[in-house]
């Protein structure tokens, strides 16, 4: 999988072993997938949360899935969307760095377990996890911490 990380986007390596191991036990481990992860300001996040969402304040995480996709597909029902180069690209996500660092800080935990729960969040979005309804959360849930603790990324 190739990640677009943009403006100085903290812990790669860590968060890219996070998606790797959420695209394996999605089973969405497919050639040639990409995704763009940025950081934003707050003052950046509440913009584009209003732009897309209608919805006026800050947010810790934002994604924008490129397929539409739901979790009980998978990204392999989407090869027709592939660029001529043979690249999927999947989506966009934007974390917000000082609401994470102020999330890690009242979770009780590290803020780089912070960075890869918000970055793993925003990227199951984009494989069609979503949170709108109490099951669609618990699976959701479910998946996150299934894969962080397979890479031993705690609380």
């Amino acid at each position: 999988m190739k990640i677009y990380f943009k403006r100085g986007y903290p812990y790669k390596r860590a968060v890219k072993k996070v998606l790797e191991q959420a695209l394996v036990l999605t089973e969405n481990n497919l050639p040639n997938l990409s995704v763009s992860l940025c950081c934003l300001s707050p003052q950046q996040m509440r913009v584009l949360n209003c732009q897309q969402r209608n919805i006026d304040k800050a947010t810790d995480v934002l994604s924008f899935p490129f397929t539409e996709i739901t979790y009980k597909s998978h990204l392999s029902d989407f090869e027709a969307e592939r660029d001529p180069n043979g690249e999927l690209f999947i989506g966009e996500i934007y974390v917000c760095k000082k609401i994470a660092k102020k999330q890690a800080r009242e979770y009780g935990h590290s803020y780089k377990r912070e960075v890869c729960f918000l970055s793993l969040h925003g990227f199951l979005h984009t494989l069609g996890y979503d949170h709108i309804n109490k099951s669609d959360e618990k699976i959701m849930m479910q998946t996150a911490d299934k894969i962080l603790q397979s890479l031993k990324i705690t609380r």
